[in-house]
């Protein structure tokens, strides 16, 4: 692994966040790079992009994009008001991993998180990722709670 580098992506990653976002056996069915859905990806590009508890990083290794992942700042009440970073969407590209570059990826979110003082960071994986399950658990990260989702459309 060469020397990578952090920025918060602009609106010219996006296909290739969404290219990285797919190249996954779960976000194969769920993402799509059809013409008629770019529409949605830049209006959801567009309200991160406008967030400022929002964080919607590219990795670089050179010039080549090789990994993505989204933080969200959530200011909470519980824990005595305590700031929480949850992490989502992250992917190494296909042809980069087993590089320590997804190992890089949480270091750096979590000195990020803490900077912008987050006292916990949290993270929801699919049951079905166990590769993903123990990559967490050697990082630290614990299963302490049994999280649920609805479909809303």
């Amino acid at each position: 692994m060469t020397h990578l580098t952090f920025r918060r992506a602009t609106s010219a990653d996006l296909t290739t966040i969404v290219d990285l976002l797919a190249d996954d056996i779960l976000g194969a069915t769920r993402e799509t790079s059809r013409p008629e859905d770019s529409a949605h990806y830049r209006e959801a590009f567009s309200e991160i992009e406008a967030d400022p508890n929002q964080f919607l990083c590219v990795v670089e290794d050179g010039s080549e994009i090789v990994g993505t992942f989204q933080l969200t700042i959530i200011p909470g009440l519980s824990r005595r008001g305590a700031k929480r970073a949850q992490i989502e969407g992250v992917r190494v590209s296909n042809s980069r991993r087993n590089e320590q570059i997804g190992e890089a990826m949480f270091k750096w979110a979590i000195e990020y998180s803490r900077s912008r003082g987050c006292s916990l960071m949290q993270l929801t994986t699919d049951k079905a990722r166990p590769d993903a399950h123990r990559f967490y658990d050697r990082l630290g990260f614990e299963p302490t709670h049994i999280g649920y989702k609805l479909q809303l459309s």
